[in-house]
């Protein structure tokens, strides 16, 4: 490949956006950020929106930077969050800003469907996908029952990256794995299910064509060609859900591993080759979503770094503004004083943060924690116990045995965190990359271009470009211990 020659990707997120340059280079992969910028909500009309026009503006502006370097782009591959869509007019004009999944719309939607549209076991069984009232069924849900207008005089439904892939080439499609996030797509038969959508008052032919992490969706239009200054590159369909991309991006040996996507969230989870839809994965509440090669994700979402995230704010000036120092702190006080189970509904969005955990341990009859560093270490101490738990699930469902854990993106900066995952668990942790989903993204691009072979391909190339941590497992029966008062309390 060209040193000259980069691959060019799109990485949306729900707070900001990136384009990066991706470089292949002696079996290594580099990344260049080019621009970031923030991705704004619109608070409108009682709404919440996504500024997809400012969105594609971003993109171009990122297209023309490329172009006045000098740089031959290879290919575009554009990531974003799940579940949220555009609608396009019969003329091909989109009928206004897709709405935000965060808008309160849908609260109370989701219970009205199943009593009235398609029972919960049913909608389970149909599509493997663990239940949140902003999954794209029940957003089309209530808009159908609210009388939307843009919904009701749309021609096609593009889930967002395909929304801006279809801006630059005109060309739509449905890629596989932003689809799989909506609760309307089958993972048996790789298709969107047609009760489903008859149930919202929806046909098939309004979505794209399926396609996989891959496929050339088409080339940039000469409109495009002309504002960037590029010529016809191919659009490539990457793993268009971020989550899909940063897991392509694990940089595993083999498939005896399990991965944790640990941010404001984490996401914990095995990539297997067909769904785990059983009672059990239902009763957990586990999901299955579309990865590369015709994988599934199968994995649970579990509250991550959400909690500290929350406290700093509210400790302000009271707490050191380093993140080393704060954490060195919570490192010398007293272990498993109290803990906590971090998906407990009262953390979900409470007004004082610290109230709710102090209030949780005083009822479960536990050490009150005391200032920042207690309560930092509650939450560490708590959030590898869950990991534990979650982990213990996934060993119980998995057809194959689960030795190595991967840590990937932001969350693997942190060491502490890391070593206590790995003691909990009991399973060797190895901690990065952190920019995982972009790196998925290049690497998707590299395979349609023929560049890597597959799968374990691409993860060798990037298990070659950047340096893993190690943690093993230590302080087993402390920890053990710990893990059986985690099972009473969280009970």
């Amino acid at each position: 490949m060209d040193k000259s020659q980069c691959f060019f990707a799109v990485d949306l997120g729900a707070t900001s956006g990136r384009t990066i340059a991706g470089f292949i280079e002696d079996g290594k992969v580099k990344l260049e950020e080019l621009t970031r910028f923030p991705n704004n909500l619109i608070e409108t009309g009682g709404h919440f929106y996504w500024d997809i026009y400012a969105l594609y503006f971003e993109i171009i502006k990122g297209l023309k930077l490329v172009a006045r370097r000098g740089l031959s782009v290879g290919s575009i591959g554009i990531d974003t969050w799940g579940v949220d869509f555009v609608f396009v007019g019969g003329d091909g004009a989109l009928l206004r800003n897709p709405v935000a999944y965060r808008d309160p719309y849908t609260f109370g939607a989701m219970e009205d469907y199943f009593a009235n549209a398609v029972p919960k076991d049913e909608v389970y069984k149909a599509t493997g996908i663990q239940f949140m009232n902003f999954n794209s069924l029940f957003q089309l849900y209530a808009m159908r029952r609210g009388g939307n207008s843009a919904l009701g005089n749309a021609e096609k439904i593009l889930f967002v990256p395909d929304a801006l892939s279809w801006m630059l080439t005109g060309e739509a499609v449905c890629e596989y794995t932003i689809a799989s996030t909506s609760q309307l797509l089958n993972p048996v038969t790789k298709d969107l299910d047609g009760r489903l959508l008859a149930s919202v008052g929806l046909e098939r032919g309004m979505f794209g064509k399926l396609v996989m992490p891959g496929h050339k969706i088409g080339v940039l239009t000469e409109e495009v060609q002309k504002m960037t200054g590029l010529g016809p590159v191919p659009v490539i369909a990457v793993a268009g859900h971020d989550t899909a991309s940063a897991v392509a991006a694990v940089p595993a040996k083999d498939e005896h591993f399990a991965y944790l996507s640990s941010g404001t969230w984490s996401l914990m989870g095995i990539e297997t080759k067909e769904p785990i839809i059983n009672e059990l994965s239902y009763e957990r509440n586990f999901t299955n979503e579309g990865g590369v090669e015709g994988t599934t994700r199968f994995l649970k979402n579990i509250c991550g770094m959400w909690l500290l995230e929350r406290c700093r704010k509210e400790w302000g000036d009271d707490a050191p503004a380093d993140y080393g120092t704060l954490l060195g702190e919570a490192m010398k006080t007293t272990p498993f004083q109290s803990l906590i189970n971090p998906d407990d509904e009262v953390f979900a969005n409470p007004a004082d943060m610290r109230r709710a955990i102090r209030d949780y341990c005083a009822r479960t009859g536990q050490h009150v924690p005391e200032g920042y560093a207690e309560t930092c270490r509650c939450i560490f101490e708590s959030l590898a116990l869950r990991y534990r738990q979650v982990a213990g699930y996934l060993k119980e469902m998995a057809s194959f045995p689960i030795d190595t854990l991967h840590i990937i993106g932001g969350g693997s900066l942190n060491d502490y965190l890391n070593q206590f995952t790995a003691n909990a668990t009991g399973l060797t942790v190895l901690a990065g990359p952190q920019e995982c989903t972009a790196l998925g993204n290049i690497m998707l691009q590299a395979k349609a271009a023929g560049l890597v072979d597959g799968i374990f391909d691409m993860r060798r190339i990037i298990a070659d470009s950047v340096t893993l941590k190690r943690f093993e497992p230590q302080d087993k029966e402390q920890w053990d211990e710990a893990f059986a008062r985690f099972e009473q309390i969280a009970k």
